[in-house]
């Protein structure tokens, strides 16, 4: 063929010649191609070679049904013919379907008198689908008349000899090269329109070259021609990353190597099949994977040397698998006994998928197809009953529904740390790997896990190599004033979050203390609010999570913004399996001391990650701040500070001005207290807060062990809030006293927490001098002083707001987002 004017040959499968519509488009991309010679491989319509074998399976138990669908065959292809060609044209076609039809009644009524279809019978049969669509392309492209030269029709029939072996269909070349060259002239300019799927055997018997077969002749034709290119167009825009039923976030793939589209192909990539290549593969011919659908997208490459410099090209799976398990002492140092393993196999026609041994000997594993599982077990032991009866081999294992997680890449080669990133993306998603696999070349890492969790597997490690954006399933508790302000941050930055940080954070329930609001696959952040006041779903914990935890999510995390007891006594449970945990609600690690080291073996167990920053200092590092220094050696000493906003803003407005009773109700109503402003008066909440940064500190100290000083007179410590409000002006006069008695030292009133590194822990009202750190703080601002062995002579201060909706909402935004960090994220 002419290296100067060389063939391109482009083959349309079932969908992108579905209907009449699908025919036209596929006439309007070959009529844009500049080539001056181009070959048009087809595929049956859509559906056609199912219902073609149906027909064959209908005759063998002897319905007369395949009539009724050949007629409805016919009446599909006819109204394609009578919609897309002139009517004499139309007419010429149908005459010719008409024959095959009784052609085929009369092969499917000697069926129905066998009981059985012969091999060759089906393979007549199944070849019907490409001839009637190649004939009609044929004609259609020819009245358009819109490409230079003749459009011939070819009948691969009369090309591609094939003889069937143990590996499949052999290409007979020497035979299909000289058919070829019989059939199309050199000097041939124009269009040839060629049947997918069938060929002849050299008897001249048709047969077929297997399912996807259609792709395969486009190769060997590619190959006859000595393309330059071979265009396999279908219903998506390239090789994935991943499948985008599992991975939505999969990406179209720009260019493979020849080695990297076998691997993908081999282990499950639907759009490729690794025989589909092989003559292109041995010719060199580059070949293009493109949509039907969206020409003007570039698809994919697969060549020799592809130009994409990404270390991994693709994650696939194979699923239905089950593990066989060789395990005995008699194993090791023993020659053969892998020989005899997959020999045994061999014999039974059992496919092995992937094999993995220790370097010790003591067990040989392999992953097969889980169909034929059972007939494995039974097979190896009885070719090593001997060894087992003998106590050499203990036992020959099956484990089944598993899958196999394949990652894919030229590039991984030479380049350290890519199994570490798979292995850390399955473990931080709480994936169990039974098995290991990787050749030399380095091109391929296959792993073997449960069945279960093979869409967990696939997008965490799709993510963890940064081929797709980081998910995490979020679930928010409390759309209270913090939550609230929570979601509305959330709402603003997920956008960007996911543009420029690749990070997922999919909302997927949100629940209060009545209703929630679950959604599938994700509530859109900016209309959290209306949905949720829309919905009619009564609230339900336990479904909650069921909803927010899925398997298809590689990470799963509940922002708790709620101040409930009831809630923070089901963080263990969740942390064990494995749900994180972020939260500003203090209850869990101020509790009972038994629970709050539960949590951390919890923690542990599950693999999760527990944070609440936001419980001490609203937004401000405070127990970040504490335990980097603890973690790195230093001694703490003390720990004080004002760590309550809601008494800072008091005791800071508080001068005497103004009675201490209207303060109050003035910082309710801004939002400064808790609903109830005894919570806040009580100093229980300050004393949450010592406990949990003692506890960070590794001191056993019990909420009860802090010393409290209230300032809720014990008679109003009953009774409704508002009772409390009306009463409460009563002690203004108390108030004034110690504000005055404070005065007249040269002091100022703080509410102070204190705690030692001997666990004495005490909170209250304290007069300070008036050049003391804490005497000098903005309105609700928290400080908190560390006085440790590095930090003696000039403590460590933290200072910041720390009180308000917002405050407290970015501290838990900022654990999210380390959270994140921590799971792989690049932020």
């Amino acid at each position: 063929m002419s290296k100067t004017d060389p063939w391109v040959v482009h083959k349309f499968g079932g969908s992108s010649v579905a209907d009449a519509d699908c025919f036209r488009r596929v006439a309007a991309i070959i009529e844009a191609l500049p080539a001056a010679r181009v070959a048009v491989v087809l595929s049956a319509c859509r559906g056609v070679t199912d219902a073609l074998l149906r027909l064959v399976a209908l005759a063998e138990r002897q319905d007369e049904g395949f009539r009724g669908e050949i007629a409805e065959l016919r009446a599909r292809h006819g109204a394609i013919a009578a919609e897309l060609l002139e009517p004499a044209s139309a007419w010429s076609y149908l005459e010719g379907f008409d024959r095959d039809c009784r052609d085929l009644l009369a092969v499917l009524h000697a069926v129905t008198l066998t009981r059985a279809a012969a091999h060759n019978v089906t393979d007549l049969v199944a070849g019907y689908g490409e001839l009637w669509s190649t004939q009609l392309f044929q004609r259609f492209l020819a009245e358009r008349a819109r490409r230079a030269g003749p459009v011939q029709w070819v009948d691969a029939r009369r090309v591609v000899i094939v003889e069937w072996g143990p590996l499949g269909p052999g290409i007979q070349w020497p035979e299909s090269a000289a058919n070829m060259a019989a059939l199309v002239p050199k000097d041939f300019r124009g269009t040839l329109v060629i049947t997918g799927f069938i060929a002849s055997d050299r008897r001249g018997v048709q047969t077929t070259i297997g399912r996807n077969g259609s792709d395969f002749s486009a190769s060997i034709f590619g190959k006859l021609l000595a393309a330059s290119e071979v265009h396999i167009w279908t219903d998506v825009d390239g090789v994935l990353s991943a499948d985008p039923r599992r991975v939505p976030d999969a990406r179209v793939i720009d260019s493979l190597s020849y080695n990297e589209a076998m691997e993908l192909a081999y282990f499950g990539a639907k759009v490729i099949h690794p025989q589909t290549m092989a003559p292109a593969v041995g010719e060199g011919i580059p070949v293009w994977i493109r949509n039907t659908f969206a020409p003007e997208k570039p698809g994919t490459l697969i060549c020799a040397h592809p130009a994409s410099t990404l270390p991994v090209k693709g994650i696939t799976s194979i699923e239905r698998v089950a593990l066989i398990n060789l395990e005995g002492t008699g194993m090791i140092g023993v020659p053969g006994t892998a020989h005899r393993l997959f020999g045994a196999l061999r014999e039974e026609r059992i496919s092995i998928i992937l094999i993995s041994q220790g370097s010790s000997e003591h067990s040989i594993c392999c992953a097969l197809p889980q169909e034929q599982a059972e007939r494995a077990v039974t097979v190896l032991r009885q070719a090593f009953a001997r060894e087992l009866a003998e106590g050499q081999i203990q036992n020959v294992d099956i484990d089944p529904d598993l899958a196999i997680l394949a990652v894919v890449g030229d590039g991984m080669a030479g380049t350290p740390g890519i199994a570490a990133k798979v292995f850390n993306a399955l473990g931080a998603a709480g994936v169990n790997v039974r098995a290991i696999a990787q050749g030399a070349s380095e091109r391929n890492i296959s792993v073997v896990v449960e069945g279960r969790n093979t869409t967990r597997a696939l997008r965490a490690v799709h993510a963890g190599l940064y081929l797709s954006a980081h998910t995490l399933s979020v679930g928010v508790i409390g759309p209270g004033s913090v939550g609230r302000a929570f979601l509305e941050q959330l709402a603003s930055q997920s956008e960007r979050l996911r543009e420029q940080a690749r990070l997922d954070l999919r909302l997927r329930g949100v629940m209060g203390s009545q209703r929630m609001l679950l959604a599938e696959p994700a509530i859109t952040p900016p209309n959290w609010r209306a949905e949720y006041e829309r919905s009619k779903e009564p609230a339900d914990i336990e479904r909650f999570v069921e909803h927010v935890r899925v398997d298809y999510l590689p990470h799963t995390v509940l922002v708790d913004c709620t101040a409930s007891s009831v809630i923070a006594a089901r963080y263990a449970d969740w942390l064990a399996a494995g749900i994180h945990i972020v939260t500003p609600n203090k209850r869990a690690n101020s509790g009972d001391l038994a629970y709050y080291r539960r949590l951390r073996e919890a923690r542990r167990a599950g693999g999760s990650h527990y944070l609440y920053e936001a419980t001490v200092g609203a937004g401000l590092p405070v127990v970040h701040t504490l335990r980097d220094l603890c973690e790195t050696g230093d001694e703490v000493l003390s720990v004080e500070g004002i760590l309550s906003g809601t008494l800072a803003y008091l005791f800071n407005v508080f001068d005497g001005g103004a009675n201490f009773s209207d303060i109050v109700r003035e910082a309710r109503q801004r939002g400064y207290t808790e609903p109830d402003p005894r919570d806040d008066l009580s100093g229980t909440d300050v004393a949450r807060k010592i406990t949990i940064l003692g506890r960070e500190m590794g001191l056993g100290l019990e909420l009860t062990d802090v010393k409290v000083e209230s300032l809720v007179p014990a008679e109003l410590r009953g009774g409704s809030i508002e009772e409390f409000m009306q009463q409460l002006p009563h002690y203004d006069a108390m108030m004034r006293g110690r504000l005055d008695s404070a005065r007249a030292r040269g002091k100022v009133l703080r509410y102070i927490g204190r705690l030692t590194a001997a666990g004495e822990a005490s909170v209250g009202l304290t007069e300070l001098p008036e050049n003391h750190a804490f005497a000098n703080i903005a309105l609700t601002d928290n400080v908190v002083r560390f006085a440790t062995r590095r930090y003696c002579e000039n403590p460590l201060i933290v200072q910041g707001p720390g009180a308000g909706p917002e405050v407290t909402a970015g501290g838990v935004f900022a654990d999210l987002l380390r959270l994140a960090a921590y799971l792989g994220a690049r932020l």
